[in-house]
């Protein structure tokens, strides 16, 4: 993340476009307007189009604008969304949403940084930097044939990859404290704290709606929380549900609660118990489960002496 905030303090001062690709509720947004207020346009347009939520017969004139009976309608004359933000920043949120033919007119605007507005003769120019997102791999749509390779390439001169919430666990204390003090404000409530068996939770769980799930798992807690203290009472029942779900055995063994460990203590243990379950998989054949740990029977000797385990087992 810190590469990340480096990057948008280098490209923010530019008018390169730059392409936002992550999981969905990673943030994506948040960089695009921190690459924006961060830029000589911060007192222009920050306009957001969300191409997954417009239908494709709208598109054209969401973005373009129309003049007065270009459609059936089309009532009056209506200035679209990137004319709208003319010296400021247009952020294309999932735009591997967009259709192949409303592509080549994305293209065509970016190539000559002016629109005609549908219906309309008239060409304008328009100054605006372009940020887009997506939670697709252009690249493979590009391959497969559902999105322009030249428009991929015209967007793709900058990219910021934001990695989901699973891949930076140790941010998710400081995520965690800072979603609490901002519903603690919002909410009007005292100080709030974590319990520290619900932060090992929190460390735990899959999120699969990244940082946005555990903004929205925190300010139900905050709502919850009880004598200034969040306990897995506080916490969405379908999280509790879902905590059981989540860990296996493995993930058990591997998790790091948030006061830490010893972790030449945990691989000790570790290692005891899985010299127990190999000398019991042997039926007490130290030679056996030697072979099975791909060990030596000196090493598994010395090992079981180390942790003292001690069994009647047949050496033959």
């Amino acid at each position: 993340m810190q590469q990340i905030f480096q990057t948008i303090a280098r490209v923010a001062p530019t008018r390169t476009s730059v392409l936002i690709t992550g999981d969905s509720g990673t943030g994506k947004e948040l960089v695009a307007r921190a690459i924006h207020f961060n830029s000589p346009r911060k007192e222009r347009p920050f306009v957001v189009v969300n191409c997954g939520a417009i239908p494709d017969t709208l598109m054209e004139s969401e973005l373009f604008g129309h003049v007065k009976g270009a459609f059936t309608g089309a009532h009056a004359t209506r200035r679209g969304l990137l004319e709208s933000a003319n010296g400021g920043t247009v952020f294309l949120d999932e735009i591997g949403e967009v259709s192949l033919p409303m592509q080549v007119k994305l293209l065509r605007f970016l190539q000559e940084h002016s629109l005609r507005p549908v219906g309309g003769t008239q060409e304008i120019k328009v100054d605006i930097r372009v940020v887009a997102a997506t939670n697709k791999d252009l690249a493979d749509e590009v391959k497969e044939g559902r999105f322009r390779e030249d428009l991929y390439y015209r967007l793709n001169v900058i990219r910021v990859h934001l990695p989901s919430l699973r891949e930076r666990l140790e941010d998710i204390p400081y995520l965690a404290q800072h979603f609490v003090e901002k519903y603690c404000k919002e909410l009007e409530c005292g100080p709030v704290t974590v319990e520290p068996k619900v932060m090992e939770l929190l460390m735990g769980l899959k999120y699969r709606g990244n940082v946005r799930e555990l903004e929205n798992i925190i300010e139900h807690s905050v709502t919850f929380a009880s004598g200034g203290v969040i306990t897995m009472d506080a916490l969405p029942e379908h999280v509790r549900v879902a905590s059981d779900q989540d860990f296996s055995p493995e993930d058990d063994v591997a998790r790091v609660p948030a006061e830490g460990i010893d972790l030449e203590d945990r691989l000790a243990s570790l290692e005891k118990r899985i010299l127990m379950n190999a000398i019991k998989r042997a039926n007490g054949v130290r030679k056996e489960a030697a072979a099975l740990l791909g060990i030596s029977f000196r090493s598994i000797r010395y090992k079981l002496s180390k942790y003292g385990i001690s069994d009647a087992d047949n050496e033959a």
